[in-house]
């Protein structure tokens, strides 16, 4: 049984024709462990439809009783962000499939979105061209989504797409949405451990740190101090991760 939200521009039908084939056609965009995102194109609109990992037994039972699915947070939070005058690729729907057993598959279809490149590009690239003006721009983008009271718990380097919208101005479009928190008010120390996971490379900490402590009239030296203390943590925290999962491995 399929549980279906659906914006009023698009047809319900075309939607449930691209996941009933999603296995069987569509070119893939990401194919990871745990999701997939495939692109479609149909009635002139290029479709970007991510299928989340069939949920465990008792995973199936809470997200069909207690808890929304990752497809229907995606969608909500993009009209969230939307709303707030913050970019993401448009959301189109959120379909959720059930068995007897509670939520079997959950998909969420947004339009696909051509960019110029990741952050991600930004980080692992030296001596990217603009890259000053670019993070300038992106910091004010974090501000305005922290002023907005959003906590993107995956903000991450490879979830944040980039046009160049004109000569040397950028548009920022977040991804991989189901993981948010809505804050009436965030504390300096959130803001800044929520931007931990963008960056390791100094220079690109420093440029950050500055114009965040300028828009929220902190300064550099703290905020820097701060930003460099979070991302330690969370760097050392991955490292423990990996070697666990390389001892079980082994195991």
């Amino acid at each position: 049984m399929y549980r279906i939200k659906v914006q009023k521009d698009y047809c319900k039908d075309e939607i449930l024709s691209l996941i009933n084939k999603f296995d069987i056609s569509g070119e893939v965009v990401d194919k990871g462990k745990r999701n997939e995102i495939k692109f479609f194109s149909g009635n002139g609109v290029n479709y970007n439809v991510k299928s989340f990992k069939k949920p465990f037994f008792f995973n199936k039972i809470i997200y069909a009783v207690f808890r929304k699915s990752k497809a229907l947070r995606s969608f909500e939070f993009a009209e969230i962000l939307l709303k707030k005058g913050l970019n993401t690729p448009n959301p189109i729907a959120s379909v959720e499939n059930y068995d007897l057993l509670g939520l079997s598959h959950s998909y969420y279809v947004s339009e696909h979105l051509y960019y110029d490149f990741l952050f991600r590009d930004l980080v692992e690239t030296e001596n990217y061209p603009d890259l000053t003006n670019i993070l300038l721009q992106f910091t004010n983008f974090c501000y305005t989504l922290h002023e907005e009271g959003i906590e993107f718990l995956d903000h991450s380097p490879g979830n944040t797409l980039i046009k160049k919208s004109s000569e040397g101005k950028y548009e920022f479009f977040l991804v991989d949405l189901n993981r948010m928190n809505f804050h009436k008010k965030m504390s300096f120390d959130k803001r800044i451990k929520n931007l931990s996971k963008l960056v390791t490379r100094t220079d690109m900490v420093i440029t950050i740190s500055r114009e965040y402590a300028k828009l929220y009239n902190k300064s550099f030296e703290e905020t820097f101090e701060k930003l460099v203390f979070y991302m330690t943590s969370y760097n050392k925290k991955q490292v423990r991760k990996r070697k666990i999962k390389l001892f079980f491995k082994k195991a």
